[in-house]
């Protein structure tokens, strides 16, 4: 009897375990394109556009190396609509009763295959250095889980920038390196762009033709779609970018959308480049001398630290994690994030950005999108959503914590130590945004007060009975019981009359 072996959009790799454990002379390959992963969120047009390029061109390197291939394309008119769908029928053209999976990254599509009439093997993502049963084993009978000591075990277990039992450099990390503001004479590097070839421009056609309505530009169309290509973009970042990554890393320009940063992770997380050998590239230019070890380390750090850790979060919690709101934030998602205009220069940045790119680095989601939803009190859900609709990076097991733990503070706890809120100050210091902006962002009150100035302080005090005992947060409540009491109440009446202007959909 023919098994049937899944590759899905983001499983994009020749070492899939499924594949691994696959006969290719009787087993037969299924991949499809299908509306209900295109439409569960309204995805940016180039998301699309990368993943139905990628895993058409990944059919044709699957069959090249002897497979199988069975390949349902999105106007297929015997599309069956879904993955279950779709492996129904084929496992009923092929009198098929197995199915072997590389255990994907949502709970979502988890759950709809293991509810198959079918016999379905669910295999580890070895594509990962942390399996679900390693990080499960690690956190158990901890009181905290911490990225930090998640990631040093990291270091240990791949030997990366390690001599010895030590770190190199004798630090673990160079994070008081790694936090410069925006460079004054910058020259930066562009990412690597590729010109559409015959395959992207038929899936270019069909994505303008059937979602050229969803949030997002999809020309120019400049991403990397297949393993050749995403390896000259790596080796272009290591090579142009990666010197000077980690001294600015957290550093935002007006018109400058990538910096140092790679952008790469969409490469990464649809299977086109796996984790270590981007690592061990990164750690090969520090050994050469072409790369400072604070800029080595802290992109290493965002790979094997940070993404294995949410992914091993995004499992450990389990399927509710997506549902949790521990702060009970309710109010829609404004306009201003599907591009409405705004008088806020950072916030206009961000989304046009992202609506241009399908791109934003982490500083930018983190500390202007994700810290204005989290003060103005943005339902997490909807937060959660427009993340994974807009980013071309974004699948859920590495969104989700990202986003609700990280961002929104929405699993109380579990990812971060505290809420990552800032005023308008930390924006300032960080980027050029704040000089070129209709708002003062040196005013705390009035109507032409920063609106980060007035929320922060909005958010610490409805919620000083959650975080006054923060030890992280003492310090922010000292300065806001310092204030005259009259100083106290005219900011929260300026906060909540600038959240009743949001709610009525006014420019802000």
């Amino acid at each position: 009897m023919t098994r049937l072996v899944l590759v899905l959009g983001d499983q994009l790799s020749e070492s899939l375990s499924a594949l691994a454990s696959g006969d290719k002379a009787n087993d037969l390959v299924v991949m499809a394109e299908v509306a209900a992963e295109t439409d569960y969120v309204r995805h940016h047009p180039k998301k699309i556009a990368l993943v139905l390029t990628a895993m058409r061109k990944f059919a044709i390197r699957l069959r090249a190396l002897g497979w199988t291939v069975a390949y349902t394309r999105l106007d297929d008119p015997e599309n069956a609509g879904s993955i279950p769908a779709e492996l129904l029928r084929r496992a009923d053209e092929n009198g098929s009763g197995e199915v072997l999976v590389t255990t994907p990254g949502e709970w979502r599509l988890i759950t709809s295959l293991r509810d198959l009439p079918l016999t379905v093997r669910f295999l580890p993502d070895e594509r990962f250095v942390s399996r679900g049963s390693d990080f499960r084993r690690w956190a158990r009978g901890r009181k905290q889980l911490r990225m930090e000591w998640f990631y040093r075990d990291m270091r240990r277990k791949t030997g990366l920038l390690m001599e010895g039992d030590r770190p190199a450099g004798g630090k673990w990390n160079y994070d008081t390196e790694n936090r410069k503001g925006p460079p004054t004479d910058p020259a930066f590097p562009a990412p690597m762009r590729f010109e559409p070839d015959a395959i992207t421009q038929e899936v270019l056609a069909l994505v303008a033709d059937r979602f050229g309505l969803n949030f997002g530009s999809l020309h120019p169309f400049w991403f990397a779609t297949d393993r050749a290509q995403a390896h000259l973009a790596l080796d272009h970042f290591i090579s142009q970018a990666l010197p000077l990554f980690g001294d600015y890393q957290d550093a935002m320009l007006s018109g400058q959308r990538f910096l140092y940063h790679a952008v790469i992770s969409h490469y990464l997380n649809i299977g086109l480049l796996e984790p270590l050998e981007v690592c061990r590239a990164a750690e090969a230019a520090w050994q050469q001398g072409r790369v400072p070890l604070n800029c080595a380390e802290g992109f290493i750090r965002q790979i094997i630290g940070w993404r294995e850790f949410v992914r091993g979060i995004y499992f450990l919690e389990g399927p509710e994690y997506t549902s949790r709101n521990l702060l009970d934030h309710h109010r829609d998602l404004p306009p201003l994030y599907w591009g409405a205009k705004t008088r806020m220069h950072c916030m206009a940045e961000a989304v046009s950005q992202t609506r241009e790119e399908a791109y934003a680095h982490h500083i930018q989601r983190l500390m202007v999108t994700g810290n204005f939803a989290l003060l103005a009190g943005v339902d997490p859900q909807k937060v959660h959503e427009w993340y994974l609709a807009v980013y071309a990076d974004a699948f859920e097991w590495v969104e989700a914590p990202n986003t609700l733990g990280m961002s929104q503070f929405s699993d109380g706890g579990v990812v971060a130590s505290k809420p990552y809120v800032s005023s308008g100050s930390y924006i300032n210091r960080m980027s050029d945004y704040c000089s070129q902006c209709s708002y003062d962002v040196k005013a705390r009150t009035g109507a032409q007060a920063c609106p980060f100035n007035l929320l922060y302080w909005h958010f610490l005090d409805r919620h000083r009975d959650r975080f006054s005992d923060n030890p992280r947060m003492g310090n922010m409540y000292r300065t806001w019981d310092r204030m005259e009491d009259t100083q106290r109440q005219t900011v929260l009446a300026d906060a909540d009359t600038f959240l009743s202007r949001l709610e009525a959909g006014e420019t802000v």
